[in-house]
C-alpha cells in the first residue's frame, strides 16, 4: 500500500495532536510533562511523549517567557516539528521498502 507524503504527514500530525490531547486528559498533567504520573499508562506513554515533545521543550520554555504568548505560536511549532518528523519517517519507510521489495 502506497501513501502520498502529504497524506502521511497530515495523518501523522492529526494523530500527534489527538495523542497529545488524549494523553494529557488521561494523565491529568500538562503536555510538556514527559515522565507521566508513575501509573501504568504514564509509563507506557512516556517514550512516545518524549519523541513528540522532547525536542520542543526549549521552544516551549522560550515562548513561555512572555506571559501573553498566543497559542497559535505553540501549535505552529508543534506542527512544523511533527511535519519534519513525519517526512523523515516517510522517507525511511520508503527506503526500507525499496531495499526489501
Amino acid at each position: 500500500m502506497k501513501i502520498s507524503k502529504t497524506k502521511f504527514v497530515l495523518l501523522f500530525v492529526v494523530g500527534a495532536v489527538v495523542f497529545m490531547i488524549s494523553s494529557t486528559l488521561l494523565l491529568g498533567q500538562p503536555a510538556e510533562s514527559l515522565f507521566g504520573t508513575g501509573s501504568f499508562a504514564g509509563i507506557l506513554l512516556s517514550p512516545v511523549k518524549m519523541i513528540l515533545m522532547g525536542p520542543l521543550l526549549p521552544f516551549i520554555h522560550f515562548l513561555r517567557q512572555d506571559p501573553d504568548t498566543p497559542p497559535p505560536f505553540f501549535l505552529a511549532g508543534f506542527v512544523f516539528y511533527w511535519a519534519l518528523l513525519a517526512l523523515s519517517i516517510h522517507y525511511l519507510i520508503s527506503k526500507f521498502k525499496v531495499r526489501h521489495a
